[in-house]
Order: C-alpha cells, then structure tokens, then sequence
C-alpha cells in the first residue's frame, strides 16, 4: 500500500479521538488476508478495542475464531460499530466503558467478562493517551499522574485482575511504542510510560514463564488511529508517517497481525521480546 502524500488536515478536540470523525477512516482489516483458526476457541480482553489498534485486533482475533471483550472510555459509537462488526464475523463481542486507570474499573472488566464468556485466555493492554508539550515545564502534575495512569498503571491493574484466571498457554501482549526505543522531544511523559511498558514486559515474561503464560510487546511506530487527530495539529497530522523509511504511515491492521502472532500458538518460543511493526525504522530494541 502506499500513501506518500499524507492524510488530509484534520484535528479532534478530545482524546482518544473518535474512528468516525477521521478522513479518511483507518483500514482495520486487510481484504487479502486469510483467517486459519489460530484462537479458535479462545476468549480475549482488548483495553482500547473500541478504535485503531485495539478495534483491529479485535476484528482480526473474532476473524480467527476468538470472543472478544472490548474496553473502551467513552466512545459509544465506536464501540457499538467494533462489536457489530465482530458479531457479523460470527464471534461474540461485550463492549465494558470505563476508566482503565481506576483499578476497580479494571477488576470490574475482568468480571464481567468471565461472566459473559465463562474464561479469559488472552489479555491486550492497549489503551493509551498522549499529550503535547513543547517542555518539560509544559507538563502539569496532573498530566502527567494521567498519562502515567492510563498508559502503564492500568497495565498492572488490568494484569493483576486477569492472572488468577490466565493458564498454562495464555498470552499477554502489551501496546508499546517507538518512542519507547528513541524517545519524543514534545512527548516526554507518553515515551517515558512506554519505556516503562518495555520493562514491564520483560519483568513480567520473566515472572511468568514458568506458569506458562508468555508476555511480549508489541511497538508501532506512526499508525494512523484516532489518537493521531486528537493529538496533534492538523499539519501534523497531515504529515504524519511521512519521515518513515516507507515514506507513509501505517495502518491498524498492519498491527493487529503483531498482536495475533504473539497472542497465538506461532509465538510459542517467544516471550519477553517486542515487535516493531515501525514503517521501517531499526531501533536496536
């Protein structure tokens, strides 16, 4: 594929954005791929599934045989699309709203979809928010705490709660980012929660390895999601992937088919590691 013209300029006033303001909407799935039943079976948790990545995860695992339980903030409409979607694939999808940074809100989740699926076998940590700021002083407090919050404490509360119902053969695949690997000068608090996403993984891949549950990461570089819109201005936004090797920015389902190797049975052998699905980028990470 290619789009080395960049998007049209646009901008989305609230974050994490919504799928259907964007021009044009992110391509979640790829017409030419082949579904093979690599999570027939299974039971997935996707924080952020409502949207980009996370929605086309979710999309691609119902394509491979897998229920989905979707968490989202507060957009709907979105939401109702995604589980819709995975619904007309043949899978069953619940769709929970909340905040992933309250931890109870994170048990709750876990819960009800134990309730609605009667098991969890794999756990997407996917939510994020990101926020500009030309300095560090730009940064408030409460900025800050909130980033940290949504991006890499709700990966401790959202695991906390799954683990006691993950076994032997679960997965879990957490949503870094390149900055994680080269920083961002007006991102400062997003790539310092990423960089501690890439520790989390590592750490916890080896607490739990001998319970044979594997942990990866996986960390995209520029894709084109609704966070892209609710993030930047609409020059950057219209630029936004051009500085690639590729020379385009990537879209979600370019990722989701990182989230389906790790979270499968074709990863078997790996854990602890992070993929880079990045436009071409060597990060040596």
């Amino acid at each position: 594929m290619s789009n080395n013209e960049g998007m049209p300029p646009q901008k989305q006033e609230k974050q994490p954005g919504e799928r259907s303001q964007m021009d044009p909407v992110p391509q979640d799935e790829n017409p030419n791929y082949r579904p093979s039943h690599k999570l027939k079976g299974k039971v997935a948790l996707i924080s952020g599934g409502d949207s980009g990545i996370g929605r086309a995860t979710a999309i691609l695992f119902a394509r491979e045989g897998c229920d989905v339980s979707i968490i989202y903030l507060d957009e709907h409409s979105d939401a109702r699309d995604t589980c819709k979607k995975i619904e007309e694939i043949g899978q069953k999808c619940l769709a929970i709203a909340g905040d992933v940074g309250n931890p109870e809100f994170c048990r709750q989740a876990v819960e009800k979809t134990l309730k609605e699926f009667g098991k969890l076998d794999i756990l997407i940590n996917n939510a994020a928010e990101q926020h500009l700021g030309e300095t560090l002083l730009d940064i408030s407090d409460e900025q800050m705490e909130k980033t940290f919050r949504t991006n890499i404490f709700s990966m401790f509360y959202l695991t906390k709660a799954a683990l006691p119902h993950l076994g032997k053969g679960s997965a879990i695949v957490n949503d870094s980012s390149i900055v994680a690997y080269m920083g961002h000068p007006k991102l400062i608090d997003y790539a310092s929660t990423k960089g501690a996403i890439t520790a989390f993984t590592r750490s916890l891949s080896m607490n739990l390895i001998d319970k044979g549950i594997r942990v990866n990461a996986v960390a995209p570089g520029p894709i084109w999601t609704p966070l892209i819109p609710a993030s930047f201005d609409e020059e950057k936004t219209s630029t936004h992937g051009l500085s690639t090797p590729m020379n385009r920015v990537g879209q979600p389902y370019e990722v989701a088919t990182c989230f389906l190797f790790l979270a499968s049975d074709d990863s078997s052998y790996i854990s602890g590691q992070a993929i880079h699905p990045n436009g071409g980028v060597v990060v040596n990470g």
